[in-house]
């Protein structure tokens, strides 16, 4: 599954590689997958993009957006898998969920090995979906400030009880983490997944603001993670701290096993003695 970091680097490469380029032929998906959203019919998509000339591309949270001038922006979001581009006199794959092939003979393929939405929406309404409308503040925004997590922290004590892991992956209350990078988060800032937020103190709560800032700079610096894929096809160069190579193997800091517990729908890998 995609997050921040990865689809930073991808709307990045996006942006050097395909802007300025014409659609000269626009399909949905040719491999059934249940768990792919689309907002278009196929020949509505292909009416629709014919013709439009890449614009910009740019990521907030877990969503890509690549426009498609005049008028339109191609949204992919909540997904995983490959995102490619096959340049000219290169054969796009037999199977995708969404491709975008290019009068130059290159083109763009999308396929996702969980779920995703994919949306060609009017441009200006692009953030009007149930998951962007009211998307608080990411880790690479101004306005992710140490000040607005600690108020993110205490309206959440308000309601029902919640973890650290529960912060980073869940509701997307801070949009474009996930399981994967929350693992190192929760590392950098030595505490267990399960510990409740009502137990935080103001030192701690620095410290994991601290953390996801850091990590994720460090990620999105890199390419992404060494387990995704880049848009050319090459993996990110990020390679994760606690991870399922990591389990049973001694802590990086202290030596202790790293354990392994299933929580909050995921795998958590932890250091039971640097993370308290």
């Amino acid at each position: 599954m995609f997050e921040i970091p990865e689809c930073l680097t991808l709307t990045r490469q996006m942006n050097r590689t395909l802007r300025g380029r014409t659609v000269a032929r626009g399909s949905l998906g040719n491999s059934p997958h249940k768990f792919v959203w689309y907002n278009r019919k196929p020949a509505e998509f292909a009416r629709l993009t014919r013709g439009r000339r890449v614009g910009t591309a740019r990521a907030r949270g877990r969503w890509m957006f690549l426009g498609l001038e005049p008028g339109y922006v191609l949204m992919l979001g909540e997904c995983g898998g490959r995102v490619l581009h096959h340049p000219p006199g290169s054969a796009p794959p037999d199977r995708y969920h969404l491709l975008l092939a290019f009068e130059d003979g290159s083109a763009l393929s999308v396929m996702t090995a969980m779920w995703g939405a994919m949306e060609l929406r009017v441009q200006g309404h692009e953030l009007e979906g149930k998951y962007l409308k009211d998307m608080r503040p990411t880790p690479v925004d101004r306005a992710f400030t140490l000040a607005y997590f600690t108020r993110l922290i205490d309206s959440l004590l308000e309601g029902r009880k919640r973890t650290v892991k529960g912060l980073l992956t869940q509701e997307q209350l801070i949009p474009g983490l996930g399981n994967a990078i929350a693992q190192d988060i929760m590392f950098r800032a030595r505490l267990d997944p399960r510990r409740p937020l009502t137990e935080l103190t103001p030192a701690q709560q620095r410290r994991l603001h601290g953390a996801i800032v850091r990590t994720v700079r460090e990620v999105t610096r890199k390419g992404g993670r060494a387990d995704e894929f880049d848009l050319h096809g090459k993996p990110g160069g990020y390679a994760r701290i606690m991870d399922a190579r990591a389990a049973g193997r001694p802590c990086p800091e202290c030596g202790t096993r790293v354990s392994k517990i299933a929580y909050l729908g995921g795998a958590c890998y932890f250091c039971p003695q640097c993370q308290q």
